[in-house]
């Protein structure tokens, strides 16, 4: 589901050079050839386009084209939040709060979510006022802390 989403999303952007090899890549994603995909998007992540780097991270979640490994996906999904990619933000905070690929951690996950949901995400905010529930005002402060620091990490 949030592949999709995130996919439908990349739709929207222009076309550079790059954006045409991105879009080969979303074209092969769509068909099915994740191995194509997967080498369109590769150099692009390794480039430092966000948009690659989540497209990536989205296949190493579900296996498609490489090994299903969360913990790649993560750093992917990472160096793309450290850009300020709010869909990268979410999908993290959402694996630390899961803790898929990473070691579960309330803290780091709400500060992803506070980074993705004040870009505007909605599915951010949800996730993060559900963990108001679960975290002391301690806790939260220290994840709102800990917020512009994990956004400037490069």
């Amino acid at each position: 589901m949030r592949i999709t989403c995130l996919l439908a999303a990349l739709l929207w952007l222009t076309l550079t050079p790059a954006r045409a090899d991105f879009t080969v890549g979303l074209s092969a994603y769509d068909g099915g050839d994740y191995g194509t995909a997967v080498q369109q998007w590769l150099p692009l992540a390794q480039a430092g386009d966000p948009d690659a780097q989540i497209a990536l991270a989205g296949l190493y979640m579900q296996g498609f084209g490489v090994a299903r490994d969360p913990a790649i996906a993560v750093q992917w999904y990472r160096r793309a939040a450290q850009q300020g990619a709010a869909m990268a933000q979410l999908n993290l905070g959402d694996l630390y709060r899961r803790g898929v690929g990473v070691k579960r951690d309330l803290v780091t996950a709400y500060a992803w979510l506070h980074l993705a949901a004040e870009s505007g995400q909605p599915w951010a905010q949800k996730q993060r006022a559900s963990l108001n529930s679960q975290l002391t005002q301690a806790q939260i402060t220290t994840a709102l802390t800990l917020a512009p620091r994990l956004s400037s990490m490069r």
